[in-house]
């Protein structure tokens, strides 16, 4: 089964949000609360149920943090976020800021996301969502 660009993005948004609220290495009730309401208001259509599908990205996540392979794990799904990059950066931002205190490693992340994975995206944001359904 094919995944629409809109799963396929769903997907992306979480292994944002679940590296974003584990790169620090602290994790808050209200990175928890927020990453639950996340997971909740996303039309899901897989054939592999929210819940696997989480916690498999939790174990790949902690996985490529662990190993020191953070960036290279984001750079494998940030051509996912630019069906809605506007939205991608809106979520992280959010996460990262949820619990008050944005950590050096979150700060990076942003950094990258805005200035260089999405920036063209945030920018022209037609072209990327043309370039996005031409890469599908």
């Amino acid at each position: 089964m094919q995944l629409s660009s809109q799963q396929t993005f769903n997907q992306a948004l979480i292994r944002l949000s679940v590296l974003l609220y584990q790169v620090d290495n602290k994790v808050t009730l209200t990175e928890q609360d927020y990453l639950e309401e996340l997971l909740t208001s996303l039309d899901w259509q897989s054939p592999i149920c929210r819940e696997a599908f989480f916690n498999d990205v939790v174990y790949q996540t902690r996985l490529a943090l662990d190993t020191g392979e953070g960036i290279h794990y984001l750079r494998s799904f940030k051509d996912d976020l630019l069906f809605d990059a506007e939205k991608a950066m809106e979520v992280a931002m959010a996460m990262t800021g949820i619990d008050g205190d944005r950590s050096e490693e979150e700060t990076e992340i942003l950094a990258l996301l805005s200035h260089k994975m999405l920036a063209k995206a945030l920018v022209y944001p037609a072209s990327a969502t043309t370039e996005s359904h031409r890469l599908n």
